[in-house]
């Protein structure tokens, strides 16, 4: 059980998930988008603007993009980001470089 945990927790599955549902959903939007554009085009036989009867769809798609990401975020990455907190705390951070090199510095200066 503790290998599955740290596959999921440890490895980038979740966000390579989030990732692919999040564009997936963003492609429709693309998708909707060039259907308004291309019905914006005059049409060839008679030249008139055909009515954008998808505009409703782009609008559609695009409220169901943002339920989509609201959804995603707060029942995937929000309780993700809680666990991995949880099971796998970030270590505590040492010096940093500056920090080191200030010692090694002031360590041979003394000893000089």
């Amino acid at each position: 059980m503790t290998g599955f945990k740290n596959f999921l927790l440890r490895g980038n599955l979740v966000e390579l998930a989030v990732g692919f549902i999040m564009a997936t959903a963003f492609g429709k939007v693309v998708e909707a988008f060039v259907a308004w554009l291309t019905d914006l085009l005059p049409d060839g036989a008679d030249s008139v603007f055909n009515d954008a009867t998808t505009g409703g769809h782009l609008v559609n798609t695009i409220i169901s993009f943002v339920i989509l990401a609201a959804v995603v975020y707060f029942l995937v990455v929000v309780p993700y980001t809680k666990a991995k907190e949880k099971f796998f705390p970030e270590e505590a951070a040492g010096p940093t470089e500056v920090e080191l090199l200030t010692q090694i510095r002031d360590s041979l200066a003394t000893k000089a």
